[in-house]
């Protein structure tokens, strides 16, 4: 796994988030998940900037690894969730957020900071773990809330 791989799978990562939690704010009906769906979208569109920008400054340009299935699989997430509405909507969207950052966190920890060799690549992902490990927490809490 290179830079550019690298610094791609944490761009699709925070696209992914992007448009899940903007679908999340338009389909939810509970204020707190929609609420959940808002913050996602706005929180990753900041993080996904400044990893554009730090690959900027780094000279690299994101480039997928061949084989990678994220792409496809946030597809085929967005595309199930888009069938649903109401309370099967709100659970989905939050099992999926759930398992998500889960395999984000997963993935930053065995795959990407082993690979990254510069320190100051290593120190952005590192640093966003925390919030990665917040999301996930919102969304089983909300789960069950709602399951309430």
């Amino acid at each position: 796994l290179d830079d550019a791989g690298i610094v791609a799978i944490f761009d699709l990562a925070n696209t992914a988030d992007i448009e899940t939690g903007k679908l999340g704010a338009e389909r939810a009906q509970t204020k707190e998940v929609k609420d959940y769906g808002t913050m996602l979208s706005q929180v990753h569109t900041e993080v996904r900037q400044k990893g554009r920008d730090l690959a900027k400054k780094l000279g690299v340009t994101p480039k997928l690894p061949e084989g990678n299935t994220m792409l496809r699989d946030h597809q085929a997430a967005m595309e199930r969730l888009r069938l649903l509405n109401g309370p099967a909507f709100e659970r989905a969207f939050l099992e999926h957020e759930q398992a998500f950052h889960a395999a984000v966190i997963d993935a930053v920890k065995t795959t990407l900071l082993p690979a990254i060799k510069n320190q100051e690549p290593k120190d952005f992902p590192a640093s966003l773990a925390p919030a990665f490990e917040a999301h996930r927490v919102m969304a089983e809490h909300l789960q069950k809330k709602i399951a309430e």
